[in-house]
C-alpha cells in the first residue's frame, strides 16, 4: 500500500478542442514506494470554482489563511465616494490649472473648498471641522489647514478673479456667442459690509440687508463669471457693465444678450443699438403689451399653428417683436381670475350685508373691512368701490376684465437678431433659456450649494465667497450633466431644439415614465443630486493596522467596493469633457 507521507498539490492540464481550451484541475499526492516516486490521483477539483481552486493551490503549498478581522482592525472609517466623484470631475475639467498654471498651497485650499462646498457646504469654520470625516481633506493635501489659511486662500482667489473667469470664457463662450444673464440676490447676517443695504428681496426676507450677484452663463446654463453688487442694486444698471465686461476683459466682440425684460432697459438697447456686434433677446412689459393689443396689431388670427406671430410696430423701429400665445396658460389665467374674482366678491358681499345692517358704520371702518379683502386676493383694479359712512356698493368692471383677459396667455419677445440669423421659434427657446440661470441661483442658494446666509462682513471675502460659490456650481453642473440618465433628469437634450417653443416647458416620454415610477429600466432607484451623493458616500475608506497593535503601529488603507450603480456613476464622471 501507498506511503500517507506524501505531499499533496494541484496539477492542471489543459486541451483543445474545436477552438476551446479545456482545463482539469487534479488534487495529487506524490510518494515514494519502493524508492520510487510515485503520483495518486487523489480527487477531481474542476467543478469548483477557479477562486476555491487557488486557494487550495496556495494552502497546499505553505500559505496560512485566517479570518481578516483576527488579523488587523479597522481604526478609522471616512466616507470617500462623493469626494472621489467631484475629486474626478475637477480633474476632468482641470480645475487645478483654471485656478493656477503652478501648484501652490492657496491653489490647493481653493480646490479643497470648492469640493466641499458641493460635498458638505458649511461655514469657512465648520469646513475645516467636517472635512475630516471624509477623505476630502486627504485628497486635496490639506490636512492641517486652519481657518485663517481659509480666508488666505479666498483673497488669493479673488486676485486670480478675473484671470480665471477669463479662462472660463474662452472655453465656453465664442464669437456670436449667446449669453445669458440675470440678477439675484441673497440675505446677509451681520451688519457692517458695505455690500449689505436693504433692497428687493429675492429671498422673501422683507427688511433683511441683502447683497446681489450678476451670473453670466453660456446658452447651455453652464456658469462663466460673477459679479456682486449692493443690495440695493437695481438689475438695469447691471446689464450694460457685463457687454463691456464680455468685450474688453474677456475678449468677446460679438455677442447675443439674453436678458429679462427688467434687466434689458430701453436705455440699455439704445446704447447696444449703435454697435452692430451686439444683438439682444428681450421680452416686452405688459403694459406694452397691451398698448400693441389696443391698436390692433396682435390679433388672434395672426397665430399660427405654432402659436407664434411676428409683427411689426412704428413705436420699436428696426427691432423683431416675436408674439406668443400659450392656449394652455390662457386657459389657467382665466381660471385663476374667476376664482379670485368669486371669492372677492362673495367676501364683499358679506360686508355689504354687514354695512346694510348698519352693524359697521363710518367710512373709514367700512374701508378698512373692504382694504383687507381686496389686499387678500389682489384684483381690487376689476371691481368699482363706493364708499361711505352708512353705505357700501360694487360692481365688477367689465372692460377692465376684459382688457386683462385679452393678454392671457400672451408675450411677446423683443429682439435686434436678424431673421436671417435666428428665426422666430429659436428667439423664443433662447428667451426661455433664461430659465437656466433661474435654475444655477437655487442651486447655488438653497438646493445644494447654500451660499446664503452670508457671514462674512470684509466687501473682499463676501465676492470671493460667492465667487467660490459659483465655481463649485460650474463643477455640480458638469457632474449634474452627465448624470442624467441617473437622475430625474431629461437625457433628451437635442429633443429641446425641435419641441414646440411656445408651449410649457415639458419632459421626453422616458423622463416622465422615471419620475412617475421613481425607477430606472433596471428597477433601481432614480435619483436627485443630492441622494445620489449620498449614495456615493456609502463608499468608504478604512484605515486599518494590526489588531491590539500600538497606536503607532503600520497602517494600510482599504476602500469598500463599489455597487454596480455606484460604478456607473463614477463611470458617467471619466466622459466629462473640460
Amino acid at each position: 500500500m501507498a506511503s500517507r507521507n506524501g505531499t499533496a498539490h494541484v496539477v492542471t492540464t489543459k486541451r483543445r478542442y474545436k477552438d476551446q481550451v479545456y482545463c482539469t484541475h487534479l488534487l495529487r499526492r506524490s510518494y515514494r514506494e519502493d524508492g520510487k516516486v510515485k503520483n495518486e490521483t487523489l480527487g477531481n477539483l474542476s467543478h469548483l470554482p477557479d477562486t476555491v481552486i487557488d486557494l487550495i493551490r496556495r494552502s497546499l503549498a505553505g500559505e496560512t489563511f485566517v479570518p481578516a478581522g483576527e488579523v488587523f482592525e479597522i481604526s478609522s472609517s471616512r466616507a470617500h465616494g462623493h469626494v472621489q466623484a467631484v475629486s474626478l470631475a475637477m480633474q476632468r475639467l482641470g480645475f487645478a490649472s483654471l485656478l493656477a498654471s503652478k501648484p501652490c498651497p492657496e491653489r490647493d485650499l481653493v480646490q479643497a473648498m470648492v469640493a466641499s462646498r458641493i460635498v458638505c457646504p458649511a461655514t469657512k469654520l465648520a469646513t475645516t471641522r467636517l472635512w475630516h470625516t471624509s477623505t476630502l481633506a486627504a485628497e486635496f493635501g490639506v490636512s492641517d489647514a486652519s481657518e485663517d489659511d481659509l480666508y488666505a486662500a479666498m483673497d488669493w482667489l479673488l486676485a486670480g478673479q478675473d484671470r480665471i473667469q477669463k479662462k472660463l470664457a474662452a472655453r465656453h463662450l465664442k464669437e456670436d456667442a449667446l449669453v445669458l444673464y440675470d440678477l439675484s440676490s441673497s440675505y446677509f447676517e451681520g451688519s457692517h459690509c458695505p455690500l449689505a443695504k436693504l433692497g428687493y428681496s429675492r429671498d422673501g426676507k422683507r427688511g433683511t440687508l441683502q447683497i446681489n450677484y450678476g451670473l453670466l452663463t453660456d446658452d447651455r446654463g453652464c456658469p462663466v463669471a460673477i459679479s456682486v453688487h449692493e443690495g440695493n442694486t437695481s438689475d438695469s444698471t447691471t446689464f450694460m457693465p457685463q457687454v463691456t465686461r464680455l468685450r474688453e476683459t474677456f475678449g468677446i466682440k460679438r455677442m447675443v444678450m439674453v436678458g429679462d425684460r427688467g434687466m434689458i432697459s430701453q436705455k440699455a438697447i439704445d446704447a447696444m443699438s449703435q454697435d452692430a456686434d451686439v444683438a439682444w433677446i428681450t421680452a416686452l412689459r405688459s403694459s406694452s403689451i397691451r398698448t400693441l393689443v389696443e391698436q390692433g396689431r396682435v390679433q388672434m388670427g395672426l397665430f399660427d399653428e405654432r402659436n407664434l406671430a411676428e409683427i411689426s410696430s412704428p413705436d420699436f423701429p428696426g427691432e423683431r417683436l416675436v408674439a406668443c400665445r400659450n392656449p394652455e396658460l390662457a386657459k389657467l389665467r382665466v381660471h385663476t381670475r374667476d376664482d379670485l374674482l368669486a371669492a372677492t366678491q362673495r367676501s364683499l358681499e358679506k360686508v355689504k350685508v354687514r354695512v346694510d345692517a348698519a352693524k359697521l358704520v363710518g367710512k373709514d371702518k367700512i374701508g378698512v373691512a373692504v382694504g383687507k379683502v381686496v389686499n387678500q386676493y389682489k384684483v381690487a383694479k376689476h371691481f368699482e368701490l363706493l364708499i361711505s359712512d352708512d353705505s357700501f356698493t360694487f360692481t365688477r368692471k367689465t372692460d377692465s376684465i376684459a382688457a386683462e383677459a385679452a393678454l392671457d396667455g400672451l408675450y411677446i419677445i423683443r429682439t435686434s437678431v436678424k431673421g436671417a440669423r435666428m428665426d422666430a421659434p429659436t428667439c423664443v427657446r433662447t428667451y426661455k433659456s433664461l430659465a437656466q440661470v433661474e435654475r444655477a441661483f437655487r442651486s447655488i442658494k438653497t438646493m445644494d450649494l447654500k451660499v446664503r446666509p452670508i457671514h462674512h462682513h470684509l466687501e473682499g471675502r463676501v465676492r470671493a465667497h460667492i465667487f467660490l460659490c459659483m465655481l463649485a456650481y460650474y463643477v455640480e453642473w458638469h457632474m449634474r450633466d452627465v448624470w442624467r440618465e441617473l437622475m430625474f433628469a431629461d437625457e433628451d437634450q437635442a429633443a429641446k431644439r425641435v419641441r414646440d417653443p411656445v408651449a410649457p416647458a415639458k419632459r421626453s416620454d422616458a423622463a416622465m415614465k422615471k419620475v412617475l415610477s421613481h425607477t430606472l429600466d433596471d428597477g433601481s432607484p432614480v435619483h436627485s443630486f443630492q441622494t445620489l451623493m449620498a449614495q456615493l458616500q456609502t463608499v468608504v475608506r478604512n484605515t486599518c493596522r494590526t489588531q491590539k497593535g500600538a497606536n503607532d503601529a503600520p497602517t494600510f488603507e482599504l476602500t469598500t467596493t463599489p455597487n454596480d450603480k455606484q460604478k456607473r456613476a463614477l463611470e458617467l464622471i471619466a466622459q466629462i469633457k473640460s
